[in-house]
């Protein structure tokens, strides 16, 4: 593995066909949202075998609203930052063809990308576990809480809690993605949660090469990363589509 440059990383992209981006918690974080994971995550207050398994919140939705509730106002209170917006642009430019994103939190669709794949479902939607009816935000009481559909069943935030199933457009979506990517960009993750985890070896088993933008190393840069780039995300994607506009219209 080696390190790559922005204005490397931007000739890259260039000569690439097939671009795809795989986000997860690090691209958020400078937009407000500490990763669940890291120090001062949900993580540290509240373990996820109590509160994030579906079979939780089943049993005892109260107390596993109690975290929800938190991070729903998170999430409401977060924006965009230039990591995402870069990304935007890179679509809108024709350079990359889809963001699959591991983040719940709606931020890729507020900068404007379009083609974007929810592996883990949105926050910002709601659903019945019993007829699948989905509920917009505003029709909910949030000081009402655990939260009831008209036919009586459980409403919980879309995202995908342990114990469920990926949902299977996306699977199946991801998946054709990376298998037929040539340049795969992983930014923001260490590709720990299984399924998404399999997700750079299959584009790196077809033929993609692997560009890991994080704050530091991960596993990934061991053993499968071709080229690495430090530094935080906003950061570092407005200076790499700032120099693929350079190279572009010269």
């Amino acid at each position: 593995m080696k390190d790559i440059t922005p204005p490397q990383l931007a000739e890259l992209i260039r000569q690439s066909r097939r671009v795809v981006a795989l986000t997860g918690a690090g691209i958020s974080v400078e937009s407000g949202i500490p990763d669940f994971r890291s120090k001062g995550g949900l993580w540290e207050r509240f373990d996820p075998w109590e509160y994030a398994t579906i079979q939780a919140f089943e049993k005892n939705p109260a107390k596993v609203w109690v975290m929800l509730k938190e991070m729903d106002e998170i999430l409401r209170h977060a924006r965009p930052n230039p990591a995402h917006y870069a990304l935007a642009e890179l679509e809108a430019r024709g350079h990359l063809m889809s963001v699959i994103t591991q983040n719940v939190d709606n931020l890729h669709q507020a900068a404007g990308s379009q083609n974007i794949i929810e592996y883990h479902g949105n926050a910002h939607r709601f659903v019945c576990l019993t007829c699948r009816g989905h509920w917009p935000r505003a029709a909910l009481d949030f000081d009402q809480t655990p939260l009831y559909c008209y036919c009586g069943g459980l409403i919980k935030p879309d995202v995908v809690f342990f114990g469920e199933a990926i949902p299977e457009a996306a699977l199946y979506k991801a998946n054709d993605l990376v298998i037929n990517c040539d340049l795969l960009l992983i930014i923001g993750t260490s590709a720990e949660v299984a399924p998404a985890n399999i997700l750079p070896e299959v584009a790196k088993n077809n033929g993609a090469i692997i560009v890991e933008s994080n704050l530091a190393h991960t596993r990934l840069s061991l053993y499968l990363s071709d080229y690495f780039l430090q530094g935080p995300a906003g950061r570092m994607w407005p200076l790499v589509l700032e120099q693929l506009k350079q190279i572009t219209t010269q």
